[in-house]
């Protein structure tokens, strides 16, 4: 691996010799633009990231699972899985550990762990790469946004539902 990124490394450089392109002057700009724009997303970040954490410490993510777990019952789907559909869209880290846990605890060719393997792959993390990529654009009239991005990740759980007895 190193000896492959030592070639790229080194073909970067050649090719830019080649195109005329001060390559040591282009990567310094890039890494001073890459750092404006870390500065940039930092605060929705460190917001999103508070919003998390006051998520999963208040007790509100266990309230809604215990409303919703008697309809999912009704349809056949575990409810151990309702806490990484709810985190999901706000956290990767938090979703992944929680498919992590239910993997430990029910083994991954459960029906616990191969819907939450299809979850996890059929949801994004949408506040979190809203809250980055809007801050980095500058956008602030979100209009739609907001709403189609819960549209697509109910979608994608709808979807994930349907796929799950077919992978089991």
């Amino acid at each position: 691996m190193n000896s492959l990124m030592t070639v790229l490394l080194l073909a970067v450089f050649v090719f830019g010799a080649w195109k005329n392109v001060p390559v040591a002057q282009s990567f310094m700009t890039g890494a001073r633009e890459g750092m404006d724009t870390a500065l940039q997303i930092l605060p929705s970040l460190f917001c999103m990231l508070i919003a998390v954490a006051a998520l999963r410490t208040s007790g509100i993510l266990e309230e809604a699972v215990a409303l919703l777990s008697p309809l999912l019952q009704r349809c056949g789907i575990p409810a151990d899985v309702l806490p990484l559909f709810l985190m999901r869209p706000l956290s990767g880290s938090a979703s992944l550990a929680m498919a992590g846990e239910l993997m430990a605890t029910f083994g991954p060719d459960s029906p616990q762990g191969i819907l939450g393997a299809i979850l996890c792959a059929s949801a994004e993390t949408l506040f979190y790469v809203l809250a980055v990529y809007a801050g980095a654009a500058g956008v602030r009239k979100t209009g739609y946004l907001i709403p189609c991005a819960l549209l697509t990740w109910l979608m994608g759980g709808a979807a994930a539902a349907l796929v799950w007895p077919l992978a089991e």
